[in-house]
């Protein structure tokens, strides 16, 4: 397992981001991957994404209209 490096982590994340120590210490590593991440460099929504969103967000049929949740 290789080890992170903290003092590089923080440094992008408290200087380049300019996050405040709670809300670096507060996000996930996949939030803070993805707030390096550049716009639009994420994979593919594949099937298997969609099945499980769809699985976890079903459409409701018995939604009052112009009610959006």
């Amino acid at each position: 397992m290789s080890r992170l490096d903290w003092p590089a982590l923080m440094k992008v994340g408290l200087r380049g981001l300019r996050l405040s120590p709670e809300a670096f210490w507060a996000l996930t590593p996949a939030e803070f991957q993805l707030m390096l991440d550049e716009p639009g460099k994420t994979g593919p929504l594949l099937s298997t994404g969609l099945d499980a969103l769809m699985a976890a967000y079903p459409d409701n049929e018995n939604k009052d209209e112009g009610d959006d949740g």
